[in-house]
């Protein structure tokens, strides 16, 4: 469509093509000029519409009247980063562009600069990108101590970029890594924003908070099992495609063995489990508080399970520590037991020693008397034969 203003000789047109690019020449009595028009059309794939993680292309097609310009061209992100493409596909008229993987801080508007020397181009095209996806990162790890509550929250984005489109969602729980998944619960966001949840699992008590910040998944765990350890996973679907966000929950719990005061020159083992493997760069402690370095007694790389054999009384506390800060502690008191318990103790000891030195002793003298009485009834024996012998030989005189 072409417009001509006839005050200040102008041609406007609307709805340039690609196919519009050329010489335009402006006769006006002896005097002609001329003009090349360029046309650019960048197109973006997914119409700018992406999830976490996904790869956009980019295609600018350019058509131009000859001499061709050589053009330069660069790209710009959202926060005025220059962006280098993965990789490049060029022809005489068209440009297509892989990216990296997209983050959801990429969102917002993007500039792709075209400048020439011969003949002078100087032209930026802005273009929307919208990018659905998680405010957490990738993958989380969260420490959480045995009956403790715990609250699990994923923050989606899509009210912060004005996302426009309805899209679904689930939050799955597994307990080990090639374990079956468990869906918690599943919701739905409109177009509108409006967002509602279902609680999907009778079995797994949790229970989805009424009060939670805007664009929030979110799940309570009252008095949190040991069993509760495992990978949360959250997942978008939108238009066939998914995103998905990883919360790994470790429960970790201490006991004694025995349970009880602790007595006089008797020991005790403190145990502190974590409920699965520990990254390499954390470790369990434990530690007597205002104790000694000898009360200090560090595990071993991806060690879950550290015990300690004790005979002080006194706090105990074992640390979670994930480079060289503590996520985690939990304590553990023994208690010393009362003197008159250490007296009965010590009574018992003495006594049972007394009554085993008792036994030994019985044990010996009846095994003498035995030894004395058989060798009485062996002489007996043989007196009694020898008598019998003598008898013999009297009869036959």
């Amino acid at each position: 469509q072409f417009v001509v203003a006839s005050q200040n000789k102008q041609l406007k047109m609307g709805n340039v093509e690609l196919s519009d690019a050329g010489i335009y020449t402006c006769n006006y009595g002896t005097h002609k000029v001329r003009t090349s028009l360029h046309v650019f059309k960048l197109t973006v794939s997914l119409d700018g519409h992406f999830l976490q993680n996904e790869v956009p292309e980019l295609t600018l097609m350019h058509n131009s009247p000859d001499p061709k310009p050589d053009l330069s061209i660069t790209l710009f992100n959202s926060n005025n980063n220059m962006v280098t493409p993965e990789t490049e596909n060029k022809s005489p008229q068209k440009c297509i562009w892989n990216l990296k993987k997209l983050e959801a801080t990429d969102s917002g508007t993007w500039v792709c600069h075209i400048r020439s020397d011969s003949p002078l181009i100087n032209q930026n095209i802005s273009f929307a990108v919208k990018v659905l996806g998680f405010q957490n990162p990738a993958m989380e790890r969260k420490y959480a101590a045995v009956d403790s509550t715990v609250i699990l929250s994923w923050h989606l984005n899509f009210q912060k970029i004005k996302w426009n489109k309805g899209f679904t969602g689930q939050l799955n729980w597994k307990q080990q890594e090639n374990a079956k998944a468990h869906e918690l619960l599943d919701f739905n966001v409109t177009a509108l924003g409006e967002q509602q949840e279902t609680k999907k699992s009778s079995h797994f008590l949790f229970e989805i908070p009424e009060r939670k910040p805007e664009s929030t998944i979110q799940v309570k765990l009252h008095k949190v099992h040991f069993n509760h350890s495992g990978q949360y996973q959250c997942q978008l679907a939108y238009k066939g495609r998914h995103v998905q966000s990883n919360i790994e929950l470790v429960v970790m719990k201490v006991s004694a063995n025995p349970v009880g005061p602790l007595s006089r020159q008797a020991k005790m083992t403190l145990i502190c489990q974590v409920s699965g493997p520990l990254p390499p760069n954390a470790h369990l402690r434990w530690e007597r508080v205002n104790g000694t370095q000898m009360d200090i007694k560090n595990s071993k790389q991806h060690e879950v399970k550290l015990e300690v054999n004790i005979s002080a009384a006194g706090l105990w506390s074992c640390h979670l520590i994930e480079d060289n800060d503590r996520k985690l502690s939990l304590h553990y008191h023994v208690e010393e037991a009362p003197v008159w318990i250490n007296y009965v103790v010590t009574g018992a000891s003495v006594g049972g020693s007394v009554l085993v030195f008792a036994l030994v002793c019985l044990c010996i003298i009846s095994g003498i008397s035995w030894q004395r009485r058989r060798q009485r009834a062996k002489r007996m024996a043989q007196a009694r034969q020898y008598l019998l012998e003598n008898k013999t030989c009297q009869c036959q005189q």
